[in-house]
């Protein structure tokens, strides 16, 4: 028998996937565009708050000064009335001392001598009084100046901390996770995730996790379980523990978001590896602040 010859098959190409690109460009300016809204209305509320503070302690500065002020007055012309008093003693017991004669003239005179001397006392009291006067308002008016330059420092060093603080989270690596092409910022060190903490727009978890089966950790609501360690490489593989199930993740690399959904958010998690040593693994777990059930 003669076998019909074979047809030839023609493979056809799939058609063209959806462009995901301009959405995903689309993604990035809005987060984009609500990190500066969020970070300028921060600056703009830290800003009122200065102001506030600064003259809530300007009226109390001058509320104490005045209270001084009036107490202090109140002592100088009490102090004035006793010395008047006084002269007007010593001048009837000048005039009686003139008019006596014999002992009784020895004794007014000891008497004036007496007088005079209270008079003395009272007058030394009285510039004691206004010293102390001019002295507080002086020192009250050193530090009433003292604070303010120290809250215009505050305010500069409050400043130089916000502008310092945008320009790390404009330095931010930007990546793309596996789930629906959700672009993150991602820190990869310290200070980086402190400006992540400072933005406020996720809560994060730090975390270090040794090797081995009997070493998972629990980060938030999930567990984390370091499988394969790699430093020569930065590359690792892990276990996650979330909702009772148990996903693997092989041979990751550092600062690459793993990400991956809860029952509790309808935005994923993330775990992010900044180190890999030779038993353990130094990183931080990223959750929405908004808690969500998915339906």
């Amino acid at each position: 028998m003669s076998s019909s010859p074979q047809q030839p098959t023609y493979i056809i190409p799939p058609p063209a996937g959806p462009n995901w690109k301009t959405p995903l460009l689309v993604g990035v300016l809005v987060l984009l565009a609500a990190s500066n809204v969020f970070l300028f209305v921060q600056l703009d509320r830290t800003r009122t708050e200065s102001r506030n503070d600064l003259a809530k302690l300007t009226n109390d500065f001058n509320g104490a000064i005045e209270k001084m002020r009036i107490d202090s007055d109140a002592e100088v012309r009490r102090s004035r009335a006793s010395v008047e008093n006084l002269q007007a003693r010593l001048a009837e017991e000048r005039r009686l001392a003139q008019q006596a004669v014999g002992q009784a003239k020895i004794d007014a005179q000891r008497k004036v001598d007496s007088l005079q001397e209270k008079v003395t006392q009272e007058q030394a009291a009285q510039q004691a009084a206004i010293q102390q006067v001019k002295q507080t308002a002086d020192t009250a008016t050193t530090q009433l100046a003292s604070v303010s330059t120290d809250v215009g420092n505050v305010k500069t060093d409050l400043g130089a901390t916000k502008s310092q603080l945008e320009q790390t989270i404009a330095n931010l690596k930007r990546a793309t996770g596996e789930l629906d092409n959700h672009a993150s910022l991602i820190a990869t060190n310290a200070s980086e995730l402190k400006a992540l903490k400072e933005l406020g727009e996720r809560n994060y978890f730090e975390f270090k996790i040794p090797k081995g089966d009997k070493n998972k950790q629990r980060v938030s609501d999930v567990m984390v379980e370091l499988k394969k360690a790699d430093p020569k490489h930065n590359r690792f593989t892990l276990a996650i523990t979330v909702d009772d199930k148990t996903v693997e993740k092989k041979d990751r690399t550092i600062n690459e978001p793993i990400q991956f959904y809860t029952s509790k958010a309808r935005q994923p998690d993330e775990i992010v590896v900044n180190q890999v040593q030779k038993n353990m693994i130094v990183g931080y777990l990223a959750t929405p602040k908004v808690q969500t059930p998915r339906s």
